[in-house]
């Protein structure tokens, strides 16, 4: 029997830098600030209704859609944007929103369809863009006004007769800009112009800081029924490993990413969907406390970085810092990266690896900050050691 052979579409994708970067780290008892995961975890209510769901008989499969209080309160949460969902044929429970983003893409587009993304992209973007057959397209931000900007004219150019969807991250990851609502609303107006699908990764969207301010892209003109809005519990309340998310769109479209998801994991998280939904109606008082803690985190990483020689970027927003290394006298941060572990006992993640075009991001290095203070402070000990 011939041995199966990986479809050459996924070849791409055979490991994470994640992985990577993380077994590196242990591999050198490095500190490390590539992964993006907290090291606390989350309100003690949510555990506590996550417990009770656990002994209370919660343990078989949920609905298919997610259980009905956990919609109920994503309707709710939403209804804080002034855009109203149907908890009964509007909103979908997923395995996070990994999963939320790759049943849209494999429910909506297919061979032949182009799937415009923003680069730098987080990494399952690309894998899931191959998985539906589809064919991506990249726009990159720019830097400008001290900030990483969406680059509208370059959006604008990117649409053909094929494009059939638009993948739009913000709060973004890995630079931590925050689009403006003007930024969005040139997304909206090419949307609508164009009869385009957006698909929004909004799953660090209770994490911004100093004056910037989330725009969900469904409250725009023309946008609340071809908008696929995507977020999760991971991120706004330290819980990364439950893997819980949500898709908010109109019934067809919702329907549609069903289709695709019932046949991924079909459901997921059974005992500890009751603990998001008592999260989303009773705990964002603490998210909005663990955004100032974050705020403050950014401020003495980036000041740390300072310290150690990088030439730090601005972020608005989520877990992450990039900063250029070429200060240091380094010109390629994946370089760097792999040698900071054994070098100086710190791990981080190379942009480049997010991107199609890795020479025009290959200065540029991401260290998260979702770390206890002394986690912080330690690491930037270590990196003062590259000076």
């Amino acid at each position: 029997m011939r041995e199966p052979v990986l479809v050459p579409r996924l070849q791409p994708f055979t490991s994470t830098i994640f992985a990577e970067m993380t077994a590196l780290a242990v591999r050198h008892e490095a500190v490390n600030l590539g992964q993006g995961f907290p090291d606390t975890d989350g309100p003690a209510g949510m555990l506590d209704a996550a417990k009770n769901a656990l002994f209370g008989g919660a343990n078989q499969y949920p609905p298919s859609p997610g259980r009905p209080e956990l919609r109920a309160a994503i309707a709710r949460h939403r209804l804080r944007y002034g855009v109203e969902y149907d908890p009964g044929t509007e909103i979908l429970v997923t395995a996070g929103a990994t999963e939320a983003i790759a049943a849209s893409l494999i429910a909506l587009t297919q061979a032949g369809d182009e799937v415009i993304v923003i680069e730098p992209y987080y990494d399952s973007y690309a894998a899931a863009v191959a998985m539906a057959g589809a064919e991506r397209r990249v726009v990159g931000l720019v830097e400008r006004d001290g900030r990483f900007a969406l680059d509208v004219e370059g959006l604008r150019a990117a649409v053909t007769d094929r494009t059939r969807a638009i993948l739009v991250n913000s709060p973004h990851n890995p630079t931590g800009t925050v689009f403006t609502r003007a930024e969005l609303e040139a997304v909206a107006a090419l949307c609508v112009k164009h009869d385009l699908i957006a698909i929004t990764d909004e799953v660090y969207e209770h994490l911004v800081f100093d004056d910037a301010e989330h725009f969900p892209l469904a409250t725009l003109p023309g946008m609340r029924d071809r908008t696929v809005s995507i977020s999760s519990a991971g991120k706004t309340f330290n819980c990364t490993g439950w893997k819980i998310g949500w898709v908010c769109a109109s019934p067809e479209l919702v329907a549609a990413v069903k289709a695709a998801k019932q046949f991924i994991t079909f459901v997921s998280g059974g005992p500890l969907q009751p603990a998001v939904a008592h999260a989303l109606d009773h705990e964002l008082p603490w998210a909005e406390e663990l955004r100032t803690s974050l705020q403050g985190k950014r401020d003495r990483l980036a000041a740390g970085l300072a310290e150690a020689g990088f030439a730090v970027r601005p972020t608005a927003g989520t877990y992450f810092i990039c900063v250029d290394v070429r200060p240091l006298g380094f010109a390629d941060a994946a370089e760097l990266a792999w040698e900071l572990p054994e070098r100086v006992g710190v791990a981080a993640v190379p942009v480049k690896v997010f991107t199609d075009h890795p020479d025009e991001w290959k200065h540029l290095l991401r260290f998260a900050f979702c770390k206890r203070n002394e986690v912080i402070d330690e690491a930037v000990s270590r990196l003062r050691k590259l000076r």
